[in-house]
């Protein structure tokens, strides 16, 4: 009958071969399992860079149209100028949404890619916890009694020192195998983050294209009105742009006389100081127009007077993202075109802020959030238009304080009867460059 010296001898032995054959075991399958995700990941990589060059044509593609656009705002307004630029901007708008295209589907492979690492994370997971627990439901099966109480009744000192020395191995393996259980659970926990984060970029990019294939419709009837006003005629042209300049330098004044008439008073300590407190709402900044009555207004008072322009003006063609200042509340949107002879600001979206300030943003081709929405800053508000009264597409930016701005229906304007549009006392007009970087 073996001795009981032996049968505990037998013991740690099954163990270390219980051990070495679970892990010999899931070695084999996670290397195998290993070699499989690392043979997609590397197919799904070559996907993915073939997309990010796409990416790169397109975007020089896009900056070339840009270019040519910018070079026709500077010459001077003519019929065929103005249907060149449409078309370059209907030339640019396509590639913008092919160019979402190829950023939707290289997200979409980011996203598979992702989707590889976690199975492979979860697989080494599984793995390692199934080792630990078969590895500690072993050392503890038996007796109940504890290994070292098991070893130190071995009958010889050899006994104990080989029993000992083998425990060493079974003890480095387990902690081995707890490192790599820890390991694989930070890699899985970085790779769900990273994936959670690729699926709202993606999110974002499926509705910008649906805004971009709104924009081109807007583009093309914009086009198509210019073409049937015109009836194809420089000379009808001309006779479009001065009848638009004269309804719009009278709604000017109307709207003086109702600046004029609000007694709101704005206390100028409540206003933040001049500094870097806003950013920039275009992501390229080109100044085409001033705040005040001269090209050198950034000199001139930070608050307006009830001459000149009462904003600053960006250049941005069609279809250019617009985007918030700051963080803040949309306290107002609204359209000016709606009424028939209204030139004013168009497709406008205003946000108040918690520092005291507003800010505007009109002439938009298409505003994508709504009265009462918390914005932060960076959001896309809406794209930058030709709508309201412009010579050309850009961004008109202005900055009030929030204390004397409101929102109006004008019931009683001639040109732009019942449009309802943000208006303030003169002082409530600030010049945007105060506070922008």
């Amino acid at each position: 009958m073996p001795s009981q010296s032996s049968h505990k001898r037998a013991l740690v032995l099954s163990l270390i071969a219980i051990f070495t054959v679970f892990g010999l075991f899931l070695h084999v399958n996670a290397e195998a399992a290993t070699l499989l995700i690392s043979s997609s990941t590397s197919s799904i990589q070559s996907k993915i860079d073939e997309k990010n060059q796409s990416i790169k044509t397109l975007e020089k593609e896009i900056a070339s149209y840009q270019s040519q656009i910018n070079a026709l705002s500077g010459q001077a307004s003519t019929l065929s100028s103005a249907v060149k630029s449409l078309q370059l901007t209907q030339k640019k708008l396509s590639d913008d949404i092919k160019l979402t295209d190829a950023k939707i589907n290289a997200k979409n492979l980011e996203i598979q890619q992702l989707s590889g690492k976690i199975t492979k994370s979860q697989s080494n997971i599984d793995d390692d916890k199934r080792i630990i627990m078969e590895t500690f439901a072993t050392i503890y099966k038996g007796d109940n009694r504890s290994v070292i109480e098991t070893l130190l009744n071995n009958d010889s000192i050899s006994g104990i020192l080989d029993s000992f020395t083998r425990l060493g191995i079974i003890q480095n393996e387990l902690f081995d195998r707890i490192s790599s259980f820890s390991k694989s659970k930070i890699a899985f926990q970085s790779s769900k983050s990273s994936s959670e984060k690729v699926r709202l970029d993606l999110f974002k990019l499926n509705k910008q294209k649906k805004d971009q294939q709104s924009i081109v419709k807007a583009t093309t009837l914009q086009q198509n009105t210019l073409l049937n006003d015109t009836k194809q005629s420089q000379a009808q042209y001309q006779r479009v742009l001065a009848y638009k300049l004269q309804q719009q330098q009278a709604f000017e004044q109307e709207l003086l006389d109702y600046q004029s008439q609000l007694k709101t008073l704005v206390d100028k300590s409540a206003l933040p100081k001049s500094g870097s407190i806003l950013s920039w709402p275009l992501d390229d900044i080109s100044i085409t127009q001033y705040f005040g009555n001269t090209a050198f207004s950034t000199a001139n008072p930070q608050i307006y007077n009830g001459k000149g322009h009462t904003g600053v003006d960006f250049r941005a063609s069609i279809g250019t993202p617009v985007k918030a200042a700051l963080s803040g509340i949309v306290f107002g949107t609204g359209n000016t075109d709606l009424v028939p002879g209204c030139y004013s600001f168009g497709k406008w979206v205003m946000i108040k802020h918690s520092n005291g300030l507003s800010t505007l943003y009109a002439h938009l081709s298409l505003p994508v959030v709504s009265t009462g929405m918390p914005v932060s800053t960076g959001d896309i508000i809406g794209y930058s238009g030709n709508t309201g009264y412009t010579t050309g597409p850009h961004l008109h930016f202005g900055v009030y304080a929030s204390q004397g701005v409101v929102i109006q229906q004008l019931t009683t304007s001639t040109n732009c009867h019942n449009a309802v549009i943000p208006i303030a006392p003169f002082s409530a007009y600030l010049n945007p460059l105060s506070y922008l970087p």
